[in-house]
């Protein structure tokens, strides 16, 4: 079967008796719903930065509603039914939370809606149902509203051709920039933060004056976002810049404080003052709220949300602590700080107006598109207001006209059989048209007064001016951009404010350093044999330490809270992590693998502190090294330097393990020591760990002992004085130590000696021993 025709979205359907391929079918139908969501219900329009949904709300209350600023609050209810009904055939939540962000102080820089009721708050409370709230229009949103009457824009039938919709309001100021959008379309996105009314005004003057400037140009005035929640940009010039030009990218947003002091209590305090924009403050405070339980900053004893209408988040931290440091912390876990992702995407008008095509735009071009805008709102509303002067300058002509032959006009009509006869009478009499004898017809008598023709030529030289004034700006460009110009800077002076967010780097502020927010103490640090990690404080008996039913203590080391301890894995990892990040309980602590990203199957072997009081010497070269042996009998060295930072959870390779060949265990090496290991075989061998390779990565290391069919290591150690050996236990329970004295010395990778006949044997793990962290001198 030949491919399908990819089928356009402006296609009409086929016949609903047609047969048509499923594939061609299915693309007709998404794209028409893509387009759909992407030109009628999620991207703004450059010109007036409303959404359809917005467009519609503010529409119907200007027109169908008639709340405007100076009106009596309506039902949202009523509102929300008109939009519904009328021209937005969607659910009514939809429309009144559209509504609602409108009228909200924190959602909006400049809102549009002024709400009476409750409307929800910075707290994330949602608003009251609409039949408990009341609404109507602000007076900024009359600037958007304002020249509807005169012709400025194009209109279309709403969804059932019972009424009209303007397509676009004819913005008098920059909607979009002034008060952001964000939007999820299909296959793109929009998220436009909100600016200053004034620097986005002195922005599109300058542009106005100078159309060849450019976007570094602009950002002299244009500074960078201003978000009604305040805060402050911490992004670079550089970085503004980026975001301006490219239209996307990302900006960091932070709260602002300020430090007191509680004298009452003698405790320092710190204020956050705003928080960054779209920001819950309850979901905010529940973080430091959850950090303050969790001692995580011990310097942060308390919090608080003293907030009425400005933002009060009370820190209550140590007396000698200092703020700077909780801050940083604060940044770095919480939403105090955040990062605002900018994606310039909007609708841009084509040679069709009533087709919107999305775009991704710069700053100049933004403002450029505006501009064009107002220009094409401004001329129509000139030539619309020069037709409605011509007409009544002509009506007032055939009144001051019918004035000198009043007596006349009045005895036509008097022998008239009708207003059609009298119509056509005065027409043929004295030369009028339609419309000054249908003016004439119906005038009223008070304008027969002998005053009334001193009013009625006053009217028409004051029109005649008028006129002249308005054909003047219609034949000059240069003009009516003086024009939008002005108008452009009435709106700023009347509606613009000071600058709430501010825009460079906080100062001098120290860096985040996890180590500042541990509280030093020495602790020790316990391991079980099935992987059961935790810190405690003292532990007077290893032998006596909480384990689970059939587990054991596998390692324990010391160390202090602000220093790092090392586990090795079966499979060749090193995982490494601060010990004050380890569970402190005097249970069973927690599984390892709930701290780590463990494979299927993986397990400690091995623990090390890395405290460098109990951590063994390095040698001559400055290596402290480590030996692994595997199951299958290889062995190596590798530098401990390489696991001493911090690791992810996925940990760090220092061996490569294959099936098979899983790592039995690790442990400090020095240049004398014995390496002993057995196989399950009761093979022994022994010989100088130096001759086990030393690695730079991982690798799979080199024969340590030679293994027979099925057999495997089953442990290992290094004898470094008399006596030290391994410990092996038979079958039959008994136990026997293999150490250099009893045993010979051989090379490496031979098959050994076997020590016990017709048996097999494990290895038996001597008591556990604490190196105890050395007090210092008194």
């Amino acid at each position: 079967m030949p491919p399908s025709k990819r089928t356009s979205p402006s296609e009409p359907p086929p016949p609903p008796d047609a047969t048509v391929p499923l594939l061609e079918e299915t693309q007709r139908r998404y794209l028409n719903y893509a387009l759909s969501v992407i030109t009628a219900r999620a991207l703004p329009d450059v010109r007036d930065g409303l959404k359809p949904v917005q467009r519609r709300i503010l529409y119907t209350m200007e027109h169908d509603q008639h709340v405007t600023p100076d009106a009596k609050f309506k039902k949202c209810a009523a509102i929300v039914g008109d939009v519904m009904g009328k021209y937005h055939p969607h659910g009514d939540s939809a429309i009144y939370e559209a509504m609602v962000r409108l009228a909200q102080t924190w959602s909006l820089r400049a809102p549009l809606v002024e709400g009476q009721g409750n409307f929800g708050s910075l707290d994330g409370d949602g608003a009251a149902a609409y039949r408990y709230t009341e609404a109507k229009l602000q007076p900024l949103a009359m600037e958007l509203l304002g020249e509807l009457k005169s012709q400025t824009v194009p209109y279309r039938p709403n969804y059932d051709g019972t009424k009209s919709e303007p397509i676009v309001l004819p913005a008098r100021f920059p909607q979009l920039l002034v008060n952001g959008c964000t939007g999820i379309a299909v296959g793109m996105a929009t998220s436009i933060p909100p600016h200053n009314l004034q620097e986005v005004t002195d922005a599109c003057v300058a542009l106005i004056d100078d159309p060849k400037l450019e976007v570094k140009d602009l950002q002299r005035h244009v500074k960078g976002p201003d978000f009604p929640t305040g805060g402050w940009c911490i992004s670079s010039k550089a970085e503004l810049r980026a975001v301006y030009e490219q239209g996307q990218g990302a900006l960091k947003v932070r709260g602002e404080w300020k430090v007191e002091v509680d004298k009452k209590a003698k405790s320092t305090l710190v204020v956050i003052t705003s928080i960054p924009y779209a920001v819950n403050k309850s979901t905010l405070v529940e973080q430091v709220a959850a950090i303050v339980i969790a001692k995580k900053v011990p310097q942060l004893l308390d919090v608080r949300d003293e907030s009425t209408a400005d933002v009060r988040v009370v820190l209550e931290l140590k007396k000698d602590a200092d703020p700077a440091v909780v801050m940083a912390y604060l940044f770095k876990h919480t939403a105090l700080q955040t990062q605002f992702n900018v994606n310039l995407t909007c609708l841009i008008p084509t040679e069709n107006p009533e087709i919107q095509s999305p775009d991704r735009l710069d700053l100049k071009r933004m403002l450029q598109h505006f501009l064009d805008f107002r220009m094409e709102v401004v001329t129509k509303r000139l030539t619309h207001a020069e037709g409605e002067l011509l007409r009544r300058m002509h009506i007032l002509e055939a009144f001051a006209k019918a004035h000198d032959v009043l007596d006349e006009i009045i005895r036509i009509i008097r022998r008239s059989d009708g207003k059609q006869d009298a119509a056509g009478k005065l027409m043929a009499r004295f030369q009028f048209d339609e419309l000054q004898t249908e003016a004439i017809l119906e005038m009223k008598l008070y304008k027969l007064a002998r005053l009334e023709i001193l009013a009625i030529q006053n009217e028409l030289k004051e029109k005649k001016a008028e006129a002249a004034r308005i054909a003047s700006l219609l034949k000059s460009t240069a003009k009516r951009w003086s024009l939008v110009k002005s108008e452009l800077q009435d709106v700023a002076q009347k509606f613009s404010d000071k600058r709430r967010t501010k825009i460079g780097t906080a100062g001098d502020e120290p860096e985040f350093n996890p180590e500042a927010y541990i509280v030093a103490e020495d602790v020790k640090v316990l391991l079980s044999r099935d992987g059961w990690v935790k810190r405690v404080k003292e532990v007077k008996d290893l032998a006596a330490t909480r384990m689970r039913e059939g587990d054991a203590l596998l390692a324990a080391c010391a160390g202090s809270t602000k220093e790092a301890v090392v586990f090795f894995s079966n499979f060749g990892s090193a995982y490494v992590m601060r010990i004050a990040d380890l569970p402190a309980t005097t249970g069973y602590g927690e599984p390892v693998q709930k701290l780590f990203k463990f494979s299927d199957g993986e397990a400690v072997v091995g623990m090390l502190s890395l405290d460098a009081r109990v951590l063994f010497h390095a040698d001559k070269q400055g290596k402290r090294l480590m030996v692994a042996v595997k199951r299958d009998g290889m062995a190596l060295r590798f530098d401990l330097g390489a696991h001493m930072e911090l690791s992810t959870r996925a940990g760090r390779k220092f061996c490569k393990a294959s099936a098979g060949s899983e790592v039995v265990g690790v442990a400090p090496v020095f240049a004398k020591d014995t390496l002993i290991a057995a196989s399950q075989k009761a093979h022994v061998v022994l010989f100088d760990a130096a001759e086990v390779n030393e690695v730079a990565g991982p690798a799979k290391g080199v024969t340590a002992i030679k293994l027979g069919p099925d057999d495997h290591v089953v442990g290992f150690a290094l004898a470094r004085q008399r006596g030290d050996g391994l410990t092996l236990e038979t079958d039959s329970g008994r136990q026997l130590t293999v150490t250099r004295e009893n045993q010979n010395t051989t090379a490496r990778g031979g098959k050994g000696n076997q020590v016990v006949k017709r048996s097999q044997v494990k290895w038996a793990a001597p008591p556990v021993e604490l190196v105890e962290i050395p007090q210092a001198d008194a």
